[in-house]
């Protein structure tokens, strides 16, 4: 797979019915990006969202936000704060999972990360149960049909297949009770993502009526500016089927990328270029809002079409517009 001509084409080729930058209250002087997708809850429509001052980096915290407007949400007031970054949400056995990474500091350095996970039907009162595997961010879970849950994890370090700076992993368990490190850290890899170079990793998946998973993620690689020779970080939304039985992957492409968002001031020059991918929430219409950071300073929203389009219905979305 050669992800700068698929790039390239993307560019090239895109149609986006829809643009916006989010914008949230309540926190007034900090930015909010890479947040999780919309849930409704208790008949209410919520969103965690990264919260972090925009000359500061690894000091961020998890809030949740309401939505008080299209396109606008507000911090709820007296709502747990995390310290985590990059938040995500799944709906396991009807009781809500948070995740996030929190960074561990040493004499003000970053000292190691881990993936954190939450679960309970009170927001105001998640409760912790396990972590995840040292240095491993994008850990991501859903609810399969059976019951079973879907693991993914997003190895990185060293070299894996074909040159790639990270993988993915997929295994499956009966019950939250099986989530630990080394479940996850011991899922079998999928073969075939990432070239040399290259590393990425799921955001948000989602169980079709195919019986099939849809995982929307995010592809990344870097690049040298044209205009001034900076070395970027390219980061793009994507998208895959995966089957869990064959663990084929079936129809990756690019959804979405920086041109497709609002213009914003990102948070580091070499960030210019990088949408971190949330996830989507689908439309009535058929089609599908895609939520993604934008250079780690803001959170934006396109509309798109339907990603698993031909491969089935999203079964138990945690919302629909």
């Amino acid at each position: 797979m050669d992800i700068r001509k698929l790039y390239r084409e993307f560019e090239e080729k895109k149609q986006i019915r829809d643009s916006a930058l989010l914008t949230f209250a309540g926190v007034d002087g900090y930015d909010v990006y890479n947040c999780s997708i919309p849930f409704a809850w208790n008949g209410k429509r919520y969103m965690y969202g990264r919260v972090e001052r925009r000359n500061e980096w690894a000091r961020s915290t998890v809030h949740l936000f309401t939505e008080t407007g299209s396109d606008h949400w507000t911090a709820v007031d007296g709502s747990p704060v995390y310290q985590l970054e990059d938040p995500f949400v799944a709906k396991i056995g009807g009781i809500l999972v948070l995740g996030g990474t929190h960074v561990r500091m040493k004499s003000s350095q970053i000292d190691t990360y881990y993936g954190y996970f939450y679960r309970g039907s009170d927001l105001n009162d998640l409760v912790y149960f396990t972590t995840g595997p040292d240095r491993m961010k994008d850990i991501r879970l859903v609810e399969m049909g059976d019951g079973r849950i879907g693991v993914f994890s997003r190895p990185r370090g060293g070299t894996f297949e074909d040159g790639a700076a990270s993988a993915i992993g997929f295994s499956v368990i009966r019950s939250l009770d099986e989530l630990t490190a080394e479940v996850i850290d011991n899922a079998p890899r999928l073969r075939g993502l990432f070239g040399p170079g290259e590393w990425g990793g799921p955001n948000q998946a989602y169980f079709l009526s195919s019986g099939k998973i849809g995982v929307i993620g995010h592809m990344s690689w870097e690049d040298t500016a044209p205009d001034d020779g900076e070395t970027l970080q390219v980061y793009v939304n994507s998208s895959f089927v995966l089957d869990p039985d064959t663990r084929e992957i079936l129809d990756f492409r690019i959804i979405g990328c920086r041109s497709c968002y609002p213009v914003s001031t990102p948070k580091l020059s070499r960030l210019r270029n990088c949408t971190f991918t949330s996830g989507i929430e689908m439309r009535s219409d058929g089609s599908a809002d895609l939520y993604s950071g934008v250079c780690d300073a803001a959170e934006g929203r396109i509309t798109i079409d339907d990603p698993f389009s031909g491969y089935g219905t999203v079964i138990g979305a945690l919302s629909q517009r």
